[in-house]
């Protein structure tokens, strides 16, 4: 195991030895599937840590990386399970790359190109769910490029390659996607099924019943209580409560991308980069919490930002890793007028062109002088890491349709309603959405069990967190209480750093990836409010044909039957991709 020192050096070394792992990808992509020069010399045990978070954080995350973990040392791995809290978890590696693997739940998508930012090589240097693996691999960046270029119709044939592609080299393990389960009261608020509670729109959608002016929801994970930072990676999933305190310009709903800070926007004609170029005009009431308007600027500052958090001050751009994904489709933004902006887009899809308008706009006043580098006490950070992706945030200054009031830490946020929101004004017809209360209070439990006990007493009118399976028969016994649930984008995930050794060598991750029986997790672990996957456009109509889940995993089945491993089997996998045993039972590298 790695010392806070030693994890940070590693973190610093990260950009050379992704250089010669992309060069190696290059060189040696044929051989590289059959062995690892840097396993040849070695005659030492493999010895593998997996981390993940505590069985009292996400017992579902702990069986998958215990399954494995037991796996690899019947096979005569030295593995073991190192649990930690979920924002140190995703510090590692998210931020630090100090990991050999890890079990977590990805926070989910909303368009096929996430994969971009997740598996591109150009990304395996930076923060966030950009390429945590450091993999690297020409034919997966030439898919990945391409799905962003063609039109909407030939976009499925690329995914479904690029798909096939990744599920041969494993840079990742997709296990399974978890339905979200929720409970609910509906005495009091109504319409919770519309968006489900894990969307901010979830909570915009509600009608209330008899007029209270408090909505409380109860949360498992405190991190909301400390952190209000709408583009801090380790302390937001989803980003459900920040997106009710900032705007985009667009939000995803209907279908597609509507128009939300943005009254509307027009589509020009294809530019010199062989894009796309968008005419967005901005609402003309729009504005901040503290009361200037919204303008141009603010909006072009934002994605400025967003893709270069230090402002020009690194000798590299330092992006914000939660939307790097959608702001590295911008190739410019360019306001018009106060209230008018020009973005180019880099795509030839409006599908995925509209993802640029999902991210929150922040004002500019607020965060231009978070651009310098980060340090926090006691916290080691990689060295282009911006004050601006570790700020806590504590008094937030955004334009959407919640204002922060209060919190305490590790007890509760409470969010008011912005009356000068345009959801809030008197147009009726116009939407659908607005608050259908005065104040948000979003209070922290111990434990999913203790959130049902104080919905269940009144105390609460929803869980706000999903709530593990096993208390579904409890809820469906409350004559009070109902479910809410719906298959969700989130999934859980064996992560893999290609960069160490064994690691690197893509035969033995897939070997690995078979040491875990995905039915049979689900079975026992979801009690099957989940689906076992084998790519991560399972629940999509993206999906590859050939990988569409029917029983077993369709490209790396499980080594065994009924969660059951076969050992024997197993081991002759690793012998014929170039390990040995010891006399001992030890996998050792030839």
């Amino acid at each position: 195991m790695l010392g806070d020192d030693e994890r940070r050096i590693q973190g610093r070394r990260r950009s050379v030895l992704a250089g010669i792992a992309g060069a190696a990808s290059v060189a040696t992509a044929g051989c590289q599937e059959f062995r690892s020069i840097a396993n040849r010399t070695s005659s030492k045990q493999v010895e593998l840590e997996v981390k993940t978070v505590p069985a009292d954080v996400d017992p579902r995350a702990t069986h998958i990386a215990r399954t494995v973990t037991d796996h690899l040392q019947a096979v005569g791995v030295d593995a073991a399970v190192t649990p930690m809290t979920e924002q140190e978890l995703l510090r590692d590696v998210l931020i630090n790359n100090a990991f050999d693997l890890y079990v977590a739940r990805h926070p989910g998508y909303d368009d096929p190109d996430f994969l971009r930012p997740l598996l591109h090589s150009r990304f395996a240097e930076e923060p966030g769910w950009q390429n945590p693996f450091g993999f690297t691999d020409l034919d997966v960046d030439e898919l990945l490029d391409a799905q962003r270029r063609v039109q909407d119709g030939q976009r499925s044939d690329r995914l479904a390659a690029l798909q096939r592609r990744v599920a041969r080299h494993q840079p990742l393990a997709v296990v399974a996607f978890p339905d979200d389960i929720w409970g609910v009261r509906t005495d009091r608020f109504v319409g919770w099924e519309r968006f489900g509670l894990g969307r901010s729109l979830g909570y915009l959608a509600l009608d209330d019943v008899d007029g209270r002016d408090r909505l409380t929801v109860v949360v498992t994970d405190d991190r909301l209580t400390k952190n209000l930072n709408p583009i801090a990676a380790e302390f937001r999933g989803r980003g459900t409560f920040t997106g009710l305190l900032y705007d985009s310009l667009g939000r995803r709903y209907g279908g597609g991308v509507e128009p939300w800070l943005a009254e509307r926007w027009e589509w020009l004609d294809r530019d010199e980069h062989d894009g796309l170029t968008a005419r967005v005009h901005l609402r003309e009431d729009a504005r901040w919490h503290d009361g200037p308007p919204v303008t141009a600027e603010d909006v072009a500052f934002t994605y400025e930002f967003l893709t270069d958090t230090s402002l020009g001050r690194e000798e590299g751009p330092v992006p914000a890793p939660r939307f790097r994904g959608r702001v590295s489709l911008v190739d410019r933004v360019t306001p018009v007028n106060d209230r008018t902006v020009e973005v180019a887009v880099a795509a030839g899809s409006r599908t995925v062109a509209e993802r640029v308008f999902t991210v929150p706009i922040l004002p500019r006043r607020e965060w231009e002088s978070k651009a310098a580098q980060a340090a926090v006490a006691g916290i080691g950070f990689d060295d282009r890491t911006t004050e601006a992706v570790v700020w806590n945030n504590p008094q937030p200054v955004g334009s959407g349709p919640l204002r922060f009031e209060e919190k305490e830490a590790e007890e509760r946020v409470v969010l008011s309603r912005f009356d000068d929101h345009f959801l809030h004004a008197d147009r009726p017809g116009e939407t659908s959405f607005g608050a259908a209360f005065e104040q948000l209070s979003v209070q922290v439990a111990p434990s999913d069990s203790a959130a049902v006990e104080l919905l269940g007493a009144g105390q609460a009118d929803a869980t706000a967190s999903a709530l593990s399976q096993r208390l579904v028969p409890e809820i469906a016994r409350r004559a009070d209480v109902n479910l809410v649930a719906e298959t969700s984008r989130s999934f859980y995930h064996l992560g893999f750093n290609v960069q160490r050794t064994p690691l690197g060598n893509p035969r033995f991750r897939r070997n690995v990836a078979r040491l875990l029986d995905k039915e049979a997790i689900v079975a026992e672990v979801f009690d099957g409010y989940a689906t076992p996957a084998a790519t991560p456009l399972e629940v999509t109509d993206f999906a590859a044909a050939d990988l569409v889940w029917e029983g077993e995993d369709p490209v790396l089945p499980f080594f065994g039957s009924d969660g059951d491993l076969a050992v024997e089997r197993a081991k002759e996998a690793f012998r014929k991709a170039g390990y040995r045993y010891s006399d001992s039972g030890e996998l050792v590298s030839r």
